[in-house]
């Protein structure tokens, strides 16, 4: 077995000693690169973000940016990562670095000040400078709308990067400002060629282990042997756990890197989309042809998190406020489940059994998420939190509906926050099946479905005011709809 090592700013560097829950970030600024920050640790303010090369959507390699506050480093090895340090290029030795262009603007549109957040915000930037379909627009009214500049830039790219005194306008200035990577940029030559391979990690110290098998067979078997292992994809997850509770595993089993976990396939009767597949690579690969999985992606968190984040990780912590499970259930979706002795296919509405629990049996893992076809056309997903992006959910709610001449041919809606697991919406489905989908009905059923699930009071929402807006939330799909289905 190789030593582990990661190549940082073109340098291959030995992971060793670091302990095996040593978080990218402490792992770099123990190294001397201090413009990677810690901020919240929780993959919140984005001061901590740094680039990595991912396999590619639309060329070879992409630059994703992530938050190196959640990630071990250990989950690194064999990867190349690109800092704020690494972005400056020095054409001869002892001469000043050149500004890399996005650095450039930053400086000369006053986009710092006390400096913390900006490199962070940097890295950010430049994942979406290099993103290879961002196309400038021939004239400044073609954008689309005040979050996309006219050279292309989303900026959401920068949604999970907090500034505390700056403001946001010279930021977005920048960003609105940065060109298209020149044919000599060595980064943007990058993408040209494969990302790294995958590799085998065995890597142990002090009596704690992170592991990754090369196949999804060598991974089973090895979670057999080791039923207590933490199984890790995006670390979104349990990284916080590390970093905010100082939870230590003896074992950790990688997944994120298993190809077996990473296809997505469209078949004539239904999607399979692997469950170490992220966010990201799901919306980008999809585009669009899910209507409710394209809602649901701009609300889950912020960029640098679905560059992480994972479907199976999603569903596999169980939690009952994670925005991926009720869209889920309203696509009436299954989960294969792996282990050593073969597979099992359990529809997602009896797979959670209580409160962060499910079917899922020890040494057993999410392979891929299966969403039957066709789809249903009147969709939504009304997600009811504090703030419009990267927060929890107090409530969410997703509709399909198959809509014919007016009247309601079926209906499915999943729930979450109001209950110990997500749920389905029976009550309420049966109460609209067979039905017209006009206001008399919606406002027979908006009681029921405010009935469903047993919410209850906490910091971020009352139960009273949960169950108002599940009732709510019916009254504005029909509202939003009643006139597109009626033409």
């Amino acid at each position: 077995m190789v030593a582990a090592r990661i190549t940082v700013n073109g340098k291959e560097t030995p992971i060793s000693p670091a302990a095996p829950h040593t978080t990218m970030l402490d792992f770099l600024r123990e190294r001397g690169l201090t413009g990677t920050k810690e901020g919240c640790a929780e993959g919140e303010c984005g001061a901590c973000s740094v680039l990595v090369a991912r396999p590619g959507v639309n060329k070879p390699t992409d630059w994703v940016a992530v938050n190196a506050c959640l990630v071990p480093v250990a989950a690194l090895d064999g990867q190349e990562i690109i800092t704020s340090e690494g972005l400056a290029t020095t054409d001869e030795p002892g001469m000043s670095p050149t500004l890399h262009p996005v650095q450039e603007e930053m400086a000369v549109r006053g986009g710092s000040q006390c400096g913390y957040c900006t490199p962070g915000f940097i890295c950010s930037m430049a994942a979406e400078y290099y993103r290879p379909d961002r196309c400038a627009h021939a004239d400044s009214a073609d954008s689309a709308d005040a979050e996309h500049g006219p050279n292309g830039f989303d900026l959401h790219a920068l949604s999970g990067n907090l500034c505390r005194c700056t403001g946001y306008r010279p930021i977005r200035d920048a960003a609105f400002a940065v060109g298209t990577p020149t044919g000599e940029d060595p980064l943007a030559q990058r993408r040209e060629q494969a990302p790294p391979a995958p590799v085998a990690t065995e890597y142990t110290q002090d009596d704690s282990a992170f592991l990754r098998k090369s196949t999804l067979a060598e991974t089973l078997q090895l979670l057999r042997e080791r039923p207590d292992a933490v199984v890790l994809a995006g670390s979104t997850d349990w990284g916080v756990e590390v970093n905010i509770r100082s939870r230590r595993a003896d074992c950790v089993v990688a997944i994120d890197r298993l190809s077996e976990l990473r296809e997505l396939r469209v078949e004539s009767d239904h999607i399979e989309i692997g469950a170490a597949l992220t966010l990201t690579e799901i919306e980008r690969r999809l585009d669009g042809s899910v209507p409710l999985l394209a809602e649901l992606f701009p609300q889950f968190a912020s960029r640098l998190i679905r560059n992480g984040a994972t479907l199976g990780g999603n569903l596999g912590t169980g939690s009952p406020i994670g925005d991926s499970p009720p869209v889920l259930l309203a696509l009436e979706a299954s989960v294969v489940l792996a282990d050593a002795d073969g597979e099992r296919e359990v529809p997602l509405a009896d797979y959670f059994t209580g409160y962060r629990q499910s079917v899922r049996r020890p040494g057993e893992l999410i392979r891929t998420v299966r969403i039957p076809l066709p789809l249903s056309p009147v969709v939504a997903f009304h997600k009811i939190a504090k703030r419009r992006f990267d927060d929890i959910s107090s409530v969410a709610v997703a509709f399909a509906l198959d809509i014919e001449d007016g009247i309601v041919r079926k209906a499915r809606i999943g729930l979450g926050g109001v209950a110990a697991t997500p749920i389905r919406a029976l009550a309420t489905e049966a109460a609209l099946e067979g039905e017209p989908w006009a206001a008399e009905t919606v406002q027979a059923a908006a009681p029921l479905l405010q009935a469903e699930g047993t919410p209850m009071n906490d910091h971020r929402a009352s139960a009273d005011y949960r169950s108002a807006m599940l009732g709510q939330s019916l009254l504005k799909l029909n509202a939003q709809t009643t006139e597109a289905v009626s033409s």
